[in-house]
């Protein structure tokens, strides 16, 4: 019974973490219809509620880089999850032929098992610390599988321990007046079994594998193709920038141009830029951002405050100029912070940024930034943006909400590669026809931006924020800030619009029934971010 016992823990260990891999694999594979689903973070996966509110440790690992493998080659990757199952899958499977061979005290068999938990748990080691060190992130499921392995890895060891107790020769008993011959075995205790061959112990290696490589395998074949979604979610009306109103962000002599919609306290902006950063096209493009806060101090297309305190913010990063990714990695990393103070008093998110950049003081809350300001979103109105954040633009081509998050690295490679084997297809910049721009009505537009006030922008009309975009799914704090789904009230990256913008800054535009970013006349949105 005693050696039985770790046996029998370590089977008990694989089975629970096989059960959190499964769990962790179906919230990342029910991904895969880009829409916006709830995640099972829970040390009780299955009997507590899903969670939806995308705040939790689990969803920040989901959506990390780290979540899954060959990005670039299948929507989303392949989750880590899924080996995950395997390994856990061989383990338990393992376990019980010890069991069912009656091999609990052999030395071999009991040590192969022994080095086959070790992958698990310096897997775990690995994962953990890049939970903690990079992601700042704990998700219960995640520490149901480290907790798994190390209980796994323990019990083998225990396991191996008693077998090779069991292996030493045992001293004959004799009388009190005798002594004991060690060096003979007990003919009363259990014969020992012959150790497991090494032939037998290679093919169980290679069993282990196929264990692993099957479902992987299959996983990668039967991924759906969302190759005919890449390029085709919009483009650019009228891509050209005669008021500078896209801030560079990093060099700009890579050969792909991209633009980028953000609002500085966007969480899902937030997760898009670690994504960006982490990913293997990243340093083929040069990048401009155009700000678009969801806060409606300047934003006149939404009635409310999705993120309070992003007006002030984005000017920030207007006055910055140069210095102005500084300001928004600041924005990113206290995002909640400046968010919940400016709640409870509108002007906390300005006096925030002057104290932490005491030179832009001056320029926050100027007429004249708050004018550049007017002008981004004027640009935004021009070219029929959806009032939501984050939008990537590759060339003048839209990179699709589903794709910002799981399926960004897969979109954005192919994307990429169209515009450097084409650019003239995907150019920022207009041509034949497309190039005869109004001048003197544009510049016109401007200098009215320049001299009228923010706050007689227009009135601030939004429709209900119920998501009816076709993205993947990013959960923040305050609501869905994924892009697809239909999410009642949610605050979440989903919306659409497809309004056009009048002439000049007095004109006026009306959306369409779904939203639409308005100019300063009227206007009615849908907004998320």
């Amino acid at each position: 019974m005693r050696a039985y016992a770790p046996i029998v823990v370590a089977a008990v260990a694989a089975v629970a973490g096989f059960t959190f891999a499964a769990f962790s694999t179906h919230d990342f594979v029910q991904h895969l219809d880009r829409q916006v689903h709830g995640l099972h973070c829970s040390f009780l996966p299955g009997i507590e509620e899903a969670d939806v509110t995308g705040s939790s440790g689990c969803h920040v690992t989901l959506m990390s880089p780290y979540s899954s493998v060959m990005r670039d080659s299948v929507w989303g990757g392949i989750p880590v999850s899924l080996p995950a199952m395997a390994v856990f899958a061989f383990l338990a499977a393992l376990s019980v032929a010890l069991l069912v061979l009656r091999r609990q005290r052999d030395v071999r068999a009991t040590g192969f098992m022994a080095l086959a938990w070790g992958l698990p748990v310096l897997t775990s080691i690995a994962m953990g610390w890049v939970s903690l060190s990079t992601l700042d992130a704990v998700c219960k499921l995640c520490v149901g599988i480290y907790a798994s392995s190390g209980l796994g890895l323990l019990a083998s060891l225990a396991a191996f321990f008693v077998a090779r107790a069991d292996a030493k020769p045992r001293a004959i008993p004799v009388d009190e007046a005798g002594e004991a011959d060690a060096t003979v075995p007990d003919p009363r205790a259990a014969p020992r079994p012959e150790p497991t061959g090494w032939g037998v112990l290679g093919a169980a290696f290679g069993v282990g594998v196929l264990f692993v490589l099957v479902p992987v395998g299959v996983y990668a074949a039967a991924a759906p193709d969302f190759s005919r979604y890449v390029g085709a979610c919009g483009t650019l009306a009228e891509p050209a920038d005669p008021h500078d109103v896209l801030l560079p962000v990093g060099t700009q002599l890579n050969p792909v141009p991209v633009i980028e919609v953000l609002d500085p306290l966007c969480p899902a902006c937030r997760g898009f830029e670690a994504r960006f950063d982490a990913s293997s096209v990243q340093a083929q493009t040069s990048r401009r951002v155009l700000l678009f806060p969801l806060d409606d101090t300047c934003n006149w297309m939404i009635d409310r405050a999705l993120h309070p305190g992003a007006c002030a913010i984005s000017e920030a990063v207007l006055c910055a100029e140069d210095e102005a990714p500084q300001v928004i990695d600041w924005a990113f990393e206290h995002q909640e912070a400046i968010r919940t103070a400016a709640e409870d008093d509108p002007q906390a998110a300005a006096r925030m940024a002057r104290e932490r950049f005491p030179a832009l003081a001056d320029c926050i809350g100027s007429p004249e930034v708050q004018a550049r300001l007017n002008q981004s979103l004027r640009w935004a109105v021009q070219n029929e943006l959806p009032v939501l954040t984050p939008q990537v633009y590759v060339g003048d081509a839209r990179l699709c909400d589903a794709d910002t998050d799981l399926g960004m690295e897969y979109a954005l490679t192919r994307l990429v590669e169209r515009y450097r084997a084409n650019p003239s297809a995907m150019s920022l910049e207009p041509t034949g026809a497309e190039a005869e721009v109004d001048e003197a009505a544009l510049e016109g537009a401007g200098e009215a931006t320049r001299t009228e006030p923010v706050e007689e922008a227009g009135p601030r009309v939004m429709s209900a924020a119920i998501g009816s975009g076709s993205g993947g799914a990013e959960p923040a704090d305050d609501g869905v800030e994924g892009g697809s789904g239909s999410e009642a009230g949610s605050e979440g990256r989903s919306g659409s619009a497809s309004g056009s913008a009048s002439g000049s800054a007095s004109g006026s535009a009306s959306g369409s029934a779904s939203g639409s970013a308005s100019e300063a006349g009227s206007g009615s949105g849908s907004a998320s971010g």
